[in-house]
């Protein structure tokens, strides 16, 4: 039964595009409820902050955040809701509930499709407000099949969770074991998304490319890769793109190698986190692979598909890390040559083994080092734009641009780019001439026929 009755609802997401995911599904598991998103948390029914427990500092932030929206709560007469979900919820979950009493409930990331129930328990008053078991599976089956789409791209999660537990990261403690959805649920969103008119799905995971869902029934059931997934995905009419993110290079598989270079709809473009380039480090952080192994990887890619961009992110200043350790991390990139990459200082993570190494990096050798780094990056990113200029690229039309008479889209490498036009074009694959390139985006004209074939 559909309530007719409209609430307000504001989700404040931190942190990666799983939860950028896992925000969109809480609003459709709360649409038969009445409540519809606001742009502001001021006089909001229901507030939810969706965590994230990877950047520095995270569970300082959200207890700032609940001091402010506490005095909002006592404004409105404690008629606000207050909800902590994602990371922080699973990791910090007592905590909250303990110096937060403004909390009304807290949602562990795969306790998502218990909302309606949680927010039932709240309003009679129950005492049951911590969800934080693990349960992936059910909270799967519980999503409601249908979800509405917002623009011509979408993330699309497939599997969730992660085993490596490299020694930095607190992922393997909040989102649980690995866990990957049946191959027909997934098909079945995929066709939704684009009965709505989605052109381009990004398949989401913490270990993306450790895919192993059940196949179709009608295929015989067992487990596929993603390249299999990737290949029946590709199929379908209306969807003109892939991409997957975020990816492991354990799990990089010849089969998914191949399939850069054999299924068009792929796009050119990989995210695929290396985090250091000595060996040492790289074993300390428990990663299961050595730098030659990560560039045999990325040889073997560009081997089927040569103009790929490639992604990655790096940490900086990682417990024990020497002058030696990090120039072999600079030799990596020289080498590789990225397309953009994300880099950050090490940042001790409560709970992981690395919060506890010894030789812990003083905090002014961690800055030197990222700014050369990221001064290394920079000149690579641009580069790589600029080598687009003179090329027709496809670029799927995401929206209108900030400038009059210009609007939005994305190059298959993943570019923001911008065009001069005056017609709405948004969801449309349309040939650009690259004309200017910067460190963030490139941008042109309207072309007619194609000069270069992506």
């Amino acid at each position: 039964m559909t309530h007719t009755t409209q609430k307000r609802l504001f989700i404040k997401t931190y942190g990666c595009q799983m939860n950028v995911y896992d925000s969109e599904r809480m609003k459709d598991v709360l649409a038969p409820l009445g409540y519809t998103s606001v742009d502001a948390p001021d006089d909001a029914d229901l507030v939810l902050l969706n965590t994230c427990h990877i950047r520095e500092k995270a569970t300082e932030k959200v207890f700032s955040e609940l001091g402010q929206l506490k005095r909002m709560k006592q404004s409105s007469g404690g008629k606000m809701l207050i909800g902590v979900t994602g990371c922080v919820a699973q990791a910090e979950g007592e905590e909250i509930m303990r110096r937060q009493p403004a909390v009304d409930l807290v949602l562990g990331p795969q306790a998502y499709h218990k909302l309606p129930e949680m927010i039932a328990r709240v309003h009679r008053a129950a005492k049951e407000r911590l969800e934080t078991e693990f349960e992936v599976e059910e909270k799967f089956d519980a999503l409601p099949s249908d979800r509405q789409a917002d623009g011509p791209t979408a993330f699309l999660s497939v599997q969730e969770g992660c085993d490596k537990f490299c020694s930095f990261c607190v992922v393997p403690y909040t989102r649980g074991a690995e866990f990957s959805r049946p191959v027909d649920a997934i098909v079945a969103e995929a066709r939704s998304l684009i009965r709505q008119g989605v052109r381009e799905i990004n398949l989401l995971g913490q270990n993306v490319n450790a895919f192993h869902g059940p196949a179709p029934v009608l295929e015989g059931g067992d487990d596929w890769n993603l390249a299999q997934l990737i290949r029946h995905l590709a199929k379908i009419d209306g969807l003109e793109r892939i991409r997957f993110t975020t990816s492991h290079p354990r799990d990089m598989d010849d089969d998914l190698i191949a399939a850069f270079g054999d299924t068009p709809k792929l796009m050119p473009y990989l995210h695929l986190p290396v985090q250091a380039g000595s060996d040492n480090i790289l074993k300390a952080m428990n990663r299961g692979h050595t730098a030659e192994h990560y560039i045999d990887i990325i040889d073997r890619i560009r081997a089927v598909r040569p103009d790929i961009a490639i992604t990655s992110d790096f940490i900086v200043g990682f417990p024990g890390e020497s002058d030696a350790d990090f120039e072999d991390t600079m030799k990596i990139v020289e080498r590789i040559d990225y397309a953009a990459a994300y880099s950050f200082k090490y940042s001790r993570r409560p709970g992981t083994p690395a919060a506890d190494m010894f030789a812990q990096v003083p905090e002014e050798v961690k800055d030197e080092r990222l700014q050369r780094l990221q001064a290394l990056i920079r000149e690579q990113q641009t580069a790589f734009n600029q080598s687009q200029v003179g090329k027709v690229l496809p670029v799927l039309v995401t929206g209108k641009a900030r400038n009059e008479g210009q609007m939005a889209g994305r190059t298959p490498y993943l570019q923001a780019t911008h065009f001069e036009c005056d017609e709405d074009l948004t969801g449309q694959i349309v040939n650009v001439r690259i004309e200017k390139a910067t460190l963030n985006s490139v941008g042109g004209q309207l072309a007619d026929v194609p000069e270069t074939v992506i």
